[in-house]
Parts: structure tokens; sequence; C-alpha cells
């Protein structure tokens, strides 16, 4: 019980006070902030092998201080363009589906949040990974589903992805809230990363063990762990804390 309480406090007193959203995130309308690209994904005029990166940006507004959103870009050999595939909310009682492709730029920032690169592959191994990816996206249960928590949302739709795809080897960063969601009936399955198994509860309660994502426990969404290969801690609203010298 000592150990929920901790969770839940650090989650609802970390995020905010470390990343400034208190006082800097309702300045300015989502519309009005940084959509730009952010220089990170290798320019496709010049770089011809195949590439696939996954990506998470900070989210808008006070749920910035404990989630992020993620999306995945790719492009094929030779290919003068990415394609991006990002699971939005809005719009989806039009019969519009939550699947955007193409929704913003491919490494753009996310309402002023400079984005992160979760995971980055090119070459053959990108090549290889990208019919996969395309069958995974046509496989997403949720088209027509959004709930910002539990899920499933934005991070629901990345896992779904990497769950697939195990070759790319990407554990999930741990405020990607909405990555743990599994349906009630289907409790267990591969870990994000593909290197261990979970345990879920719709999101809201369960546990994974893997070799990149480490142990993690999800109570209400929120994830605190230890990767001891990291080594690094996993807590709520910070994310993860990496002690690599």
């Amino acid at each position: 019980m000592l150990l929920f309480v901790l969770i839940l406090v650090v989650g609802l007193l970390a995020g905010p006070l470390t990343y400034g959203y208190l006082n800097s995130s309702e300045a300015q309308h989502w519309s009005q902030r940084r959509w730009d690209s952010s220089g990170q994904a290798p320019d496709p005029a010049t770089y011809q092998d195949a590439v696939v990166q996954v990506y998470a940006a900070r989210t808008y507004g006070w749920k910035g201080a404990f989630a992020v959103h993620s999306w995945i870009i790719l492009k094929e050999k030779n290919a003068k363009a990415y394609e991006r595939y990002d699971v939005a909310g809005w719009g989806i009682g039009q019969d519009r589906p939550a699947i955007r492709r193409d929704m913003r730029v491919p490494d753009g920032y996310w309402a002023g949040n400079k984005p992160m690169i979760v995971s980055h592959t090119t070459g053959p191994a990108a090549e290889l990974a990208i019919p996969k990816i395309r069958a995974a996206i046509a496989a997403y249960p949720y088209r027509y589903s959004y709930v910002t928590w539990p899920g499933p949302n934005s991070n629901t739709f990345i896992a779904s992805i990497l769950r697939q795809v195990p070759e790319l080897r990407t554990a999930m960063p741990p405020n990607a809230v909405g990555k743990d969601f599994l349906p009630y009936f289907m409790p267990f399955a591969m870990a994000p990363s593909g290197t261990g198994v979970q345990f879920s509860l719709a999101g809201l309660l369960g546990m994974t063990l893997a070799k990149e994502e480490g142990l993690e426990i999800n109570i209400l969404g929120m994830v605190f762990g230890i990767n001891p290969l990291g080594p690094a801690v996993k807590v709520p609203g910070f994310g993860t804390i990496s002690f690599n010298r």
C-alpha cells in the first residue's frame, strides 16, 4: 500500500514540477505552437537507404506533465519522402478513422515540444521491417476508437506495431500512457519490444518483464520500474532516468 501511494504521489507531482507545464504550456494555443521539422530524420532527398523511426514527444497542456504522444515514420529504399503514421482522437465521431497518415511533418515538433527518437533503424533491417509495419497498421484493432486514458490511444497504436515487428527491439518510454493497454479478455501479451512478456488489465494494472524494458509495474497507467541493463529507473512524470556515465 505504501508503494502504491508513493507511486501516485511521485507521478502526480514530478511531471508538473520538473517539466514546467504549470506556468508555460497554456500561454499559447496549441495550433500556434511549433509543428515544424526537428531535423532528426535523414534527408530523403539525399539519403537512399530505407529508414524506420519511432518518435515520442510530450503532449500539449497539463497532459504533457505525465504523458507523451508517439508515432512512426518509414521510408522505402530510394524513396524521396517519408510516410508518417499517428493515431488521433479528433473526428472519430464523424466516421473518421483514428489512424492518420502524414498528419504532420515526419520528425516535427508536437505542439511546441521537441520529439525524441525512440527507435532508429536503417538499411536492410528497415527494408525487412517495413512490410511487417504496414501489415500491423492494417490489422490495428481500434481503428475507430480513441480513449486518452488508459487507452486505446496513440501509444497503444505504436505498441501494437512494435509487438508485431520484434526485430526493432524497441522499448517505449514509460510515460507513453496507453502502451500497456490490452483488452480484458487478453491480459497477456509480448512486451512491445518483443524481448519479454507483460500482463495488463486494460492498461490500468499490470507488469512487464523483458530484456529491453526491464521490470515495469503499471498502476493506473503510471509506470514505475527498473532496467538493470541500463542502468536506469522509470518514474511516472519523469520517464526514464539513466545512470550511464
